[in-house]
């Protein structure tokens, strides 16, 4: 898989792309991720590729001629599956919009900046808008570096142990059981017996009670409506030092 990301602050993803799980994806050559200054592709020499908002309002927003230059570019080299726009009113980012972006070849991601780009940009070349949550960042390149990780941590090969991936928060639409690792027991407190039976059939079936126990109490949302869902739980008290 590629990704090439549009950017005005391409230093912003020097720290993510560099380490843990993306940085070995790279090194194996699972994916490539390429970072391009959007000021390449600026229409003056001195870099501009922002100007005022039409009709005035405080703000700059990102013109049309350098992303449209920057597209055309690129994808002069290869064809591209989707050119995802990260805005804060685009299609919330859930695990199976995630998957199905995991499936792609080639993917553009552009970041917005100050106030977003001109919309025709949105509606004559983005192919998907996506939104990380309802609140507003500083720029689109948090929010590519999310999806990125999002995307790149479920591709074959990239995990040790894929079945890792697979039994993650929301990939089958329930939030994931609680977890428990040595010692058995510390301090008193103890891992639940059905653990340490060795009984993988009762294990399996805790594991999902549990996890469904935990979706309604959290994240009913996500669940079929369903009348007897408990309310949210008050919030549980720290052990004491």
């Amino acid at each position: 898989m590629r990704i090439d990301i549009l950017t005005c602050q391409p230093e912003l993803l020097d720290g993510p792309f560099s380490h843990s799980i993306l940085r070995r994806a790279q090194d194996k050559g699972l994916v490539e991720i390429h970072r391009h200054q959007l000021r390449q592709w600026a229409v003056n020499k001195h870099g501009q590729i922002d100007d005022y908002a039409f009709g005035g309002g405080a703000g700059m927003v990102l013109m049309m001629e350098p992303i449209v230059r920057a597209l055309r570019e690129l994808s002069q080299e290869r064809t591209y599956d989707a050119v995802i726009y990260l805005t804060p009113d685009g299609e919330p980012l859930r695990q199976p919009l995630v998957n199905r972006f995991s499936l792609l070849r080639n993917v553009i991601l552009l970041c917005g900046h100050y106030k977003g780009v001109d919309e025709r940009v949105r509606q004559h070349f983005v192919t998907h808008e996506v939104s990380i949550g309802d609140y507003v960042l500083s720029g689109g390149e948090l929010a590519a570096a999310v999806l990125t990780d999002a995307i790149v941590r479920i591709l074959p090969g990239v995990l040790n142990n894929e079945e890792s991936a697979l039994t993650d928060s929301f990939q089958d639409g329930l939030l994931a059981a609680p977890v428990y690792t040595r010692p058995a027991e510390f301090e008193g407190l103890k891992v639940p017996d059905i653990l340490l039976s060795g009984d993988t059939p009762k294990v399996e079936q805790w594991r999902f009670e549990q996890a469904v126990a935990r979706t309604r109490a959290r994240r009913p949302d996500l669940l079929p409506h369903d009348d007897g869902a408990a309310p949210l739980p008050a919030p549980r008290p720290r052990p004491k030092k």
